[in-house]
């Protein structure tokens, strides 16, 4: 039986507005390299994707007394985002991950008890009733601690919206049971074939094949779809009744710069495609495109609007 929107109807059924808000719930970082600075986390990059993208999303996170909250508020305020969601923190600091580039990829030293460790759950719970949103993106990252964990809770308890899960797993903040409780709420489930196969360790899935495994995940947890994305190999979907849409690699990127942020790229795509109701297989294809051309830039969120136009022109967004 599939999960229902406060419509009623399925959660693929979603109402079809211009601008539609969905709340994002989760870390803001500063990814630190070996050379610079740059602003990042998931849920912090697929709501800049879906602001350019001519969406309302409203981000609930919680920030250090610091420069690099200054930072984010200005980033928030130069491309007109909703602030409402953000929360103050004077004890913890704004959330930092210290990249290291090694053999050609990226390790992730994610830092321990930051702001985003500590969203209050009455907080998130008021901010999300407020603007009734339609679809709802979380991933793990965020649960690691109880406080913040219980605001997730309280938050996805508070809306029928469609919940959208980005799995994110990064070692070693995530264990069964935050995965568990993730799948209870969601409707559908975005992650990439590492993690899938991960997953199939960890619930010990009987599938031989990653789309059996997928399903039978799927099944067992009852969500709706399955992203899977797969690098330079494309990405599928998979649905309750079997059936699987792919889109096969694009075209070697000319000038690859560094793949961080290609899945959150991916993920603002899907959404944008499922809040504006466009097929599975444009919907893949749009968001594997844009994937890409995310890897051609520096780090997950290219600086210039002027980079989204000839994708919302194409896409008349």
């Amino acid at each position: 039986m599939s999960k229902l929107t406060s419509s009623g109807v399925s959660a693929t059924c979603l109402r079809v507005k211009r601008k539609s808000t969905v709340v994002l719930f989760g870390e803001v970082l500063a990814d630190i390299f070996p050379d610079r600075t740059v602003l990042g986390g998931a849920p912090f990059n697929v709501a800049r994707h879906l602001k350019a993208f001519g969406q309302n999303p409203v981000l609930i996170t919680r920030l250090g007394n610091d420069v690099l909250r200054d930072n984010v508020l200005s980033v928030m305020s130069q491309n007109g985002m909703e602030t409402l969601g953000i929360q103050h923190d004077n004890v913890h600091t704004t959330g930092r991950v210290q990249v290291h580039i090694e053999d050609g990829k990226h390790r992730f030293e994610i830092i321990p008890l930051q702001a985003y460790d500590f969203i209050h759950p009455e907080m998130a719970r008021t901010t999300t009733l407020s603007v009734h949103p339609v679809l709802v993106y979380f991933g793990t990252l965020a649960q690691r601690c109880e406080i913040s964990r219980r605001a997730l809770k309280t938050l996805l308890r508070s809306t029928n919206a469609t919940k959208f899960l980005d799995i994110n797993l990064r070692t070693p903040w995530y264990d069964e049971k935050t995965l568990c409780r993730s799948f209870q709420y969601a409707n559908i489930v975005k992650l990439n074939i590492e993690e899938l196969g991960v997953l199939a360790e960890i619930f010990e899935l009987s599938g031989n094949k990653p789309q059996d495994q997928a399903l039978e995940l799927m099944n067992r947890f009852d969500f709706e779809r399955v992203l899977v994305t797969c690098g330079a190999q494309g990405a599928w979907q998979i649905d309750q009744n079997g059936q699987k849409a792919e889109v096969s690699a694009t075209n070697p990127i000319a000038n690859l710069v560094d793949t961080v942020g290609a899945g959150d790229g991916f993920a603002a795509v899907c959404i944008l495609g499922a809040l504006r109701r466009w097929p599975t297989a444009i919907t893949l294809e749009r968001a594997n495109f844009f994937a890409a051309a995310i890897c051609g830039i520096c780090g997950a969120v290219p600086d210039h609007a002027d980079f989204y136009q000839p994708f919302t022109e194409t896409w008349a967004v």
